[in-house]
């Protein structure tokens, strides 16, 4: 019975966060774990504060690199720059992704037409055309780099599709970084 409810469990929680709305692509950890690597330091300064500026950057620095910290921190390593091993950086863009359906979508074709011996109703193709198409992505990619041979050791690609561009999800800012970080450095090994 306790192997039922533990697995049941397990699978609650697998299905939470595949339902996240995160994809990560993370590189081979062999590389970086053979290293036996402690101390990192960031590859480039925080941004200042810019207030006047609308570039999303600028709100999004801060929130990595505290993301980051703690993750790396909960996972043992230490952020040091006289003893750095290994270098922190990241990239920050957004995307496009074409005929990517909407979490709303879920059992209508995004390909409007007709099926033999059935009549398809006005709105399941006005349905098809609006909850398909192009969805905006924020991109994440966070590179980590041998400080003595200057060369990439591990990498990981955050993805998430974001279902309200008119807001840009600014609310949740805070809260999904950590989430994407958290899922992309899981496979990271602890120290």
């Amino acid at each position: 019975m306790r192997c039922i409810a533990a697995l049941i469990t397990f699978l609650s929680v697998a299905t939470l966060a595949a339902c996240s709305g995160i994809e990560t692509r993370p590189e081979d950890t062999a590389k970086f774990a053979s290293e036996n690597y402690t101390y990192y330091r960031w590859r480039s300064e925080p941004l200042g504060e810019n207030t006047i500026s609308t570039d999303p950057i600028y709100a999004l620095d801060p929130l990595v690199r505290k993301a980051v910290d703690a993750e790396l921190a909960s996972k043992g390593y230490r952020l040091n720059n006289d003893k750095a091993q290994f270098s922190v950086d990241y990239i920050y863009a957004t995307g496009l992704r074409l005929g990517e359906k909407g979490s709303e979508a879920s059992n209508i074709s995004v390909y409007p037409g007709a099926i033999p011996n059935r009549n398809v109703d006005q709105a399941s193709v006005d349905n098809a055309y609006a909850l398909s198409g192009v969805k905006e992505t924020s991109n994440i990619a966070l590179q980590f780099n041998d400080t003595t041979r200057k060369q990439e050791v591990w990498r990981v690609v955050i993805t998430k599709i974001v279902e309200n561009t008119n807001t840009g999800e600014y609310r949740n800012l805070e809260s999904n970084v950590q989430k994407a970080v958290r899922q992309g450095l899981r496979p990271l090994p602890s120290k």
